[in-house]
């Protein structure tokens, strides 16, 4: 009962704000006068400071620092466009395509790794500031080093061993080597 009044009351009340808003304007308001016609110049004053195109303000705040969030909003924006630009370059998206195809883990980082190289250059010739170079730098940083496994320990070599592993065939036999059975746990 209570919400149906809390219900009832506040269409009331939404209805008053709404029609509230509707009010005409007063009657000494003249809405077709067109100013004073007599004199029209002593509308506009006689001394209007100097101000510049509107190109030169374009270009005064390019130059000058509105803050820091607004560098950083300025920064993203131009990257957007670069990476919209360089989206559907032929390399990139060849380089891309390769990478989602790799089979091994290893392969896939190495692919990666051009992907993100040539991605990076192409925004890089397309980027016009060196602040937005210096930018594109950090992130292909950021990317590669994601790409690196320091804790994954290295499979050794064959040349690093010092001695052979054991054949249980000689050299050049047509019999393939066996490997020696694991030993029993009892």
């Amino acid at each position: 009962m209570k919400l149906i009044r809390l219900v009832i009351f506040a269409m009331v009340a939404g209805g008053i704000t709404i029609l509230r808003g509707q009010d005409a304007a007063q009657s000494t308001v003249d809405l077709h006068a067109k100013g004073n016609q007599e004199n029209p110049s002593a509308a506009t004053p006689a001394i209007s400071p100097a101000l510049p195109e509107l190109s030169q303000l374009d270009e005064i705040f390019k130059q000058t620092s509105l803050g820091k969030t607004a560098d950083e909003y300025r920064m993203r924006v131009e990257w957007r466009k670069l990476q919209n630009q360089v989206a559907n370059d032929r390399s990139v998206v060849a380089a891309k395509k390769a990478a989602a195809s790799a089979r091994t883990d290893l392969e896939k980082r190495k692919r990666l790794g051009d992907y993100y190289k040539i991605y990076y250059e192409r925004m890089q010739a397309l980027a016009g500031s060196p602040e937005m170079k210096a930018a594109l730098d950090g992130f292909k940083a950021g990317h590669l080093a994601m790409l690196v496994q320091p804790r994954v320990r290295p499979t050794p070599s064959p040349a690093s061993s010092a001695t052979p592993p054991p054949s249980a065939t000689p050299t050049g036999s047509p019999i393939e080597p066996v490997e020696p059975p694991l030993p029993s746990s009892r």
